[in-house]
């Protein structure tokens, strides 16, 4: 039984606080589903989640880890299109270095620790659906 709970411990350990987003537009109307935890650790499990979702509308996740940073991921046949509202969140969370990686954000670590805050990716993934780049841009700019 002791290592039954070892894993759900571990996990607790290793995820980091806070919530992710399943939003699905379809028919001119909005829906919104909590993720899974896993969400908030790996990329793939994301991307996984929300490809699972059936809808002729859009569909994306918002991730939101620890209050310090989010992504947004929208999965299209084409690929998935993902946006990193700070990239020098890779110094300390893994998910935010593997969306770096994910895009081949060609950005190194030195690079990182001297940089303030930026974003990386495609500002325009929801452009589609009401929220502008310019818009976007503007509400990363913000603390």
């Amino acid at each position: 039984m002791g290592a039954q709970r070892a894993p759900a411990q571990q996990q607790s350990v290793d995820t980091p606080d806070g919530f992710g987003v399943a939003v699905v537009r379809e028919d001119g109307k909005w829906r919104c589903a909590p993720m899974r935890r896993a969400a908030l650790t790996s990329l793939a499990a994301a991307e996984k989640e929300l490809c699972e979702i059936r809808s002729a509308g859009a569909v994306f996740g918002l991730l939101d880890i620890d209050d310090e940073f989010f992504v947004i991921l929208r999965p299209a046949p084409a690929g998935t299109r993902l946006l990193l509202s700070d990239a020098t969140a890779a110094l300390d969370y893994d998910i935010a270095a593997e969306a770096l990686e994910k895009l081949d954000a060609e950005i190194d670590e030195e690079e990182l620790e001297d940089s303030d805050p930026f974003e990386e990716g495609d500002l325009g993934l929801l452009s589609d659906i009401g929220l502008p780049e310019a818009v976007l841009g503007v509400i990363l700019d913000e603390d």
